[in-house]
């Protein structure tokens, strides 16, 4: 087994409770209309492509142009975004304490986030500083699980991907990570992850 020397985060739904449920519980009635509304109007390939570094702006114009009865839960997705996000998922950030303060491993992040919301989280989320490096797509105009944005980070800090370690909730970007020489963890929960990482040979 080679030894890790590098371990990789995800942010959104590893470390920070990220749902946009959470917010169109509020707009809407019953799971199903929101589950519709994801599904039809505000899908995952539209948010993709803010992550990917369209602006908020033209994105929901855009939007809001071709679905205009539905204008108020669309301006809603940007416009009221940050109650998306409940806080931190407390087990995660434990782990990740406790791999600060062993010194054992580099630390960096790799999200899908807007490069407009993602401030926000550096000043609300203390933990994010912990990292020697955080590669953000709305920054670089590319995400995962596009093999690119695996390089930027690679080059960036100098990481050796077959003795780092990638974290993330979201399989397709699991497979993009193995697909660049990443050993990967899909991450479940926080109990899981801790026995993920000692089967690797990662003590906490």
């Amino acid at each position: 087994m080679t030894t890790i020397d590098t371990i990789i985060f995800d942010l959104g739904g590893v470390l920070i409770d990220w749902n946009p449920r959470y917010l169109y519980r509020k707009i809407f009635k019953t799971e199903e209309e929101i589950t519709w509304f994801f599904e039809n109007i505000c899908t995952l390939d539209w948010n993709d492509q803010q992550d990917a570094g369209r602006s908020f702006a033209e994105a929901t114009e855009e939007l809001v142009l071709q679905y205009p009865e539905h204008e108020v839960p669309i301006r809603a997705w940007y416009g009221r975004w940050q109650e998306t996000i409940t806080g931190s998922i407390p087990d995660t950030v434990s782990i990740l304490r406790q791999l600060k303060e062993q010194q054992r491993h580099r630390l960096y992040a790799l999200t899908n986030w807007s490069a407009e919301s993602f401030p926000w989280a550096l000043e609300n989320f203390d933990f994010l500083h912990w990292f020697e490096g955080i590669v953000v797509s709305g920054t670089e105009k590319t995400r995962k699980p596009f093999p690119d944005i695996y390089q930027i980070l690679f080059n960036r800090y100098n990481v050796d991907p077959a003795r780092a370690l990638f974290i993330d909730d979201n399989y397709k970007n699991i497979v993009g990570a193995r697909a660049v020489g990443l050993q990967a963890i899909h991450f479940q929960s926080p109990a899981e992850l801790r026995r993920a990482l000692a089967e690797l040979g990662v003590a906490l």
